[in-house]
């Protein structure tokens, strides 16, 4: 019984550098991806990018724009209310919003 700790701490020095990459492998590729979004004439403040786990990328008013970490995590775009780009897809398809009667 007292390999098992030795086993576990091999395990652990094998597996943790490989865990600690995905993050900065994801961030180069977020930065990426917002470098693009921003050279493509959108303003910074005008959307956010996020890295979530693959179970947690279906969110509402969010599109998933890439992915990193041998596919486990999703990085995710949103509209802001800020800049000039309305957040309602509405609003972006040209139609004038109507007010209630």
């Amino acid at each position: 019984m007292k390999r098992l700790p030795w086993i576990t701490a091999l395990l652990l020095a094998v597996i943790a550098p490989a865990a600690l990459a995905a993050p900065d492998t994801c961030e180069r590729i977020k930065s990426d991806i917002q470098q693009r979004i921003i050279n493509n004439g959108v303003p910074e403040s005008g959307f956010t990018l996020n890295i979530v786990p693959n179970d947690q990328a279906d969110q509402p008013d969010a599109q998933v724009v890439g992915h990193c970490a041998n596919d486990t995590f999703k990085i995710l775009y949103t509209r802001t209310s800020s800049g000039n780009y309305p957040v309602s897809g509405a609003a972006s398809q040209g139609k004038a919003p109507t007010e209630p009667q």
